[in-house]
């Protein structure tokens, strides 16, 4: 199985379709409700049901998932009958698997029951019509990089006594990213130093977006947050809050990290914590839906943002 553990929750959704093939008159019985074996309707919609409910079951590599909402509805067309599914969900991965066993669950009932009234009868034609959810929907483009900079806090890096881990894997990181990482620094763990830094980089040097990392806890020399909230002019609760939130679902020392985050001009600045592991963790709570700040400040809203789009369509 692919390791989803790093990913956050999300509205997933998905709608497949497939059709039920056959002479137009046993066809017509489904929906009068003349089949000798029952409704066939509401046997092979519950069977859909359940078949996206123990989808995880019977393909090997999906995810068991909490679904929230299934759906599955008997539709008279051109083709024949169309079942149609609908998956809701909120977590880590897509639902597209899901929709598209239960539309094969309902077909194969639905066929089961009518077979014995036509001898041509098939069914075919799966596929995903629409899917929505994930990173993909929260993603910006830009036309051109936004201007980065990593700041790592700590006396005994800036001292060449310790090794830097933690900046070394937000560079990282951000490669993969739209932006472009244009300063690492290593820092000392005073207040003044730190908070003239910042200063500089969003007043002079026009950076768009700071990491920094360490100095986020509660030892003597920790003073990354007053630095940072010195130098803020507007801050935002809930990257900080989103942070240990996602942290706390994976160990419970984030509930300790006292990173703030917000704006000092067009400049968004964060504290992200000291150890690699938990500034890793912070940047996938983070990203991409970070990035969407940008066209928020420049009035743009949410505009372009039409997470009822379809992704495409696959045919099974």
């Amino acid at each position: 199985m692919i390791d989803v553990s790093p990913k956050f929750n999300s509205l997933r959704y998905a709608l497949a379709e497939g059709f039920l093939f056959g002479r137009p008159d046993v066809l017509q019985r489904v929906f009068d409700k003349t089949v000798p074996k029952g409704d066939v309707v509401e046997v092979a919609r519950a069977a859909g049901i359940m078949a996206a409910k123990r989808c995880s079951e019977l393909i090997i590599f999906c995810h068991p998932i909490p679904l929230d909402w299934v759906e599955v509805r008997f539709e008279a067309h051109a083709k024949g009958i169309r079942v149609v599914a609908e998956v809701r969900s909120v977590w880590k991965t897509g639902v597209e698997v899901e929709a598209v066993t239960a539309v094969t669950g309902a077909l194969l009932n639905a066929y089961d029951m009518l077979k014995p009234l036509d001898q041509e009868l098939s069914f075919g034609e799966v596929r995903v019509v629409k899917k929505k959810g994930g990173k993909s929907d929260f993603s910006d483009r830009f036309a051109q990089p936004v201007k980065t900079a990593v700041l790592v806090m700590s006396d005994s890096t800036y001292a060449g006594t310790r090794q830097d881990k933690s900046g070394k894997l937000i560079v990282e990181f951000l490669s993969k990213q739209p932006v472009s990482v244009d300063c690492y620094e290593v820092l000392p763990d005073d207040r003044e130093v730190i908070a003239a830094r910042l200063r500089k980089l969003a007043d002079e040097e026009k950076f768009q977006l700071v990491f920094t990392t360490g100095g986020t806890g509660l030892g003597p020399r920790d003073v990354t947050p007053e630095a940072t909230l010195a130098v803020l002019q507007r801050t935002i609760p809930g990257i900080s809050e989103a942070i240990r939130k996602h942290g706390k679902d994976r160990t419970p020392y984030a509930m300790l990290s006292r990173g703030e985050a917000g704006l000092r001009g067009d400049c968004l600045i964060i504290n992200l914590p000291g150890s690699s592991k938990g500034a890793e963790e912070s940047l996938q709570a983070l990203f991409p839906g970070l990035l969407h700040i940008f066209p928020m400040m420049q009035g743009k809203g949410h505009e372009g943002k039409d997470h009822e789009k379809a992704k495409g369509t696959q045919t099974i």
